[in-house]
Parts: C-alpha cells; structure tokens; sequence
C-alpha cells in the first residue's frame, strides 16, 4: 500500500488553524492542516504498516482501562482495578505496578513475579474489563466527531460509527489516516472505495487517538 501525505506542523501553516482547535482539539486542527501538507515526516516504518493491515494490532493497556486480576489459589485477593493517569495500578501485599504499555499477558507475568515472593501460588490472570479507544472521524461523513470503541477497528467501521460517507462531497478513494507515533506525526491514504464494491482489500486497522479524515472530491462548482 502506497504511503501519502507528510505533515508539515511548522508554525507558519498550524497558526492559521489555532482557532480552530475547538472541540476536537489537536484532532480537527491536524486534518485541516492537510491540504497544506508538506513531506518533512519520517515515512510510517514496515512494522508499523503491518500492523494496520490484516490483523487487529495487540492489545495495549493505557490509562483509563479498567482490568480483573484473579488469584485461582487465592480468590480473596481477587481485585478489579482502573489504570490510572499515571499508568500505574495499586494492588494488594505488592504495591503500585506500571501497567500502561503492556498486553494483559505481560501484566500478568509481572504480577506473578512479584507475587512469587508473597504467596505459594503465584498464579495470576489478568483480563481487561473494560477499554476505552478514542478515534476521531472528520471532514464528508453524516456525524463527525468522537467515537469510542472497546476493540480495535477499522478505518471502514470507524466512518460507519459516524453514519457513513456523505455521498454527495465524500472522495472515498483518498481517505487519510492521521496517527501520532514515537513522537511524530504519520499518514496514510486509503481506497475505501474498493470494501464498498465488495473487492477483496486488507482491513485497516486503527489505533487510539488516530484522526480518520474523509476529504471532499474536487468541484469545480
């Protein structure tokens, strides 16, 4: 799949849209800015790309989830805890622990190690109760705005959340997939056109905090 669009955020393009941060914040001020796109960013790297494609990118706890810690030897210690801003989560006879970054499988081989000290059996099973997957839909679709999700979904789902294209304005063949990754600003424009006639394409998979864009096609009228 071909890579498009490079964001330039120098202050001589972001200043003309500063006002317009409002409310999706930094979300409708990115997509504004890419028509003036300039190709300053570092292209999205193949690990990355394959990621988006074909299969759902690995759970990845973040602040705000909530996740089940279950003791099969020990139910009483059983907890349910939310992840809180500082990413970290408090749990009983260990403390505090870091648990933003990790797949529910590494948190608990954490907790298991650090419980292996405590208890006889250090058995632990973590599942994740509850997620929150903010992604932003903007430009020709029925509802823009913010949606949210419990699962990693698709580009395609993501416009269908908001109502779907509107037909009349939407360029389907040039959606632009905005994601902010290790410290850079990254793109990728995408055929949805080709899902809608029922071809054979490889699912987009999204990420938290991506920016769906669906720009209008060009009239002359």
């Amino acid at each position: 799949m071909k890579q498009a669009l490079c964001i330039d955020l120098s202050h001589r393009h972001a200043g003309k849209f500063h006002s317009l941060a409002r409310p999706l914040g930094a979300a409708l001020a990115l997509a504004l800015l890419l028509p003036f796109a300039g190709c300053q960013t570092a292209a999205p790297s193949a690990e990355s790309i394959a990621q988006s494609f074909g299969e759902p990118p690995p759970v990845t706890l973040r602040d705000g989830d909530t996740v089940r810690f279950s003791f099969p030897r020990t139910p009483n210690l059983d907890t349910t805890q939310q992840i809180r801003r500082d990413g970290k989560i408090a749990l009983p006879m260990v403390g505090e622990i870091d648990a933003v970054g990790l797949t529910p499988a590494e948190l608990s081989k954490k907790a298991s190690e650090l419980y292996a000290k405590e208890l006889v059996s250090d058995e632990v099973n973590v599942t994740v109760v509850s997620s929150s997957f903010p992604v932003f839909v903007i430009g020709a679709v029925m509802r823009p705005g913010k949606i949210q999700s419990e699962r990693a979904i698709t580009a395609l789902e993501a416009v269908m959340e908001v109502g779907g294209f509107d037909f009349a304005k939407a360029n389907q063949k040039a959606v632009v997939v905005v994601r902010r990754e290790q410290g850079q600003v990254k793109s990728y424009t995408l055929n949805l056109r080709l899902a809608l006639e029922g071809k054979a394409t490889e699912p987009f998979f999204l990420k938290p905090s991506d920016i769906v864009y669906v720009p209008e096609r060009f009239s002359w009228f």
